[in-house]
């Protein structure tokens, strides 16, 4: 169930549109803001208020990649798997993180602390690699400056 706070939230942003539906990305995200996560009893939730079958609004949800369906670690990590990213070494970046964590891309560690996502562009093509923790960008990565940054995220 929505919190009153949640509810408050979106019909907040509910009066800055002239069709409910319209809202429906903000919405998640003020959900997802709150919770971290949008639950299936969320989305029902949110199909009420939005006027929404519960399909249409999964559409929605799922076409973007930064609306989280599952639980998700306390920080997001996004590496870059641009083109660019691919070629400065990438790779590199993905192993030790795969090792250091124990997670693939979509896991979250047993601790809950990270998730791990790849990402089409960070917009930092001359930095590359490139990963960015929740919103903080971390450019021309390599591996002597990894274990410091994560260490930031505890």
């Amino acid at each position: 169930m929505l919190s009153e706070e949640e509810i408050h939230d979106i019909e907040e942003i509910l009066g800055q549109y002239p069709d409910k539906r319209a809202a429906c990305i903000e919405a998640l995200k003020t959900v997802q803001r709150h919770r971290s996560w949008v639950s299936d009893e969320n989305m029902a939730d949110l199909c009420e208020l939005l006027d929404m079958t519960a399909d249409e609004l999964d559409d929605v949800a799922t076409f973007y990649n930064l609306i989280f369906r599952k639980p998700v670690g306390k920080h997001i990590i996004y590496l870059c798997d641009s083109v660019t990213c691919h070629i400065m070494k990438y790779q590199v970046i993905l192993s030790y993180l795969y090792d250091k964590l124990g997670i693939r891309f979509g896991e979250t560690t047993q601790d809950e602390r990270f998730t791990l996502l790849p990402i089409a562009c960070l917009g930092a093509c001359d930095h590359a690699p490139v990963i960015m923790i929740d919103n903080d960008l971390h450019i021309d990565m390599d591996l002597d400056q990894l274990d410091g940054i994560l260490a930031k995220y505890i």
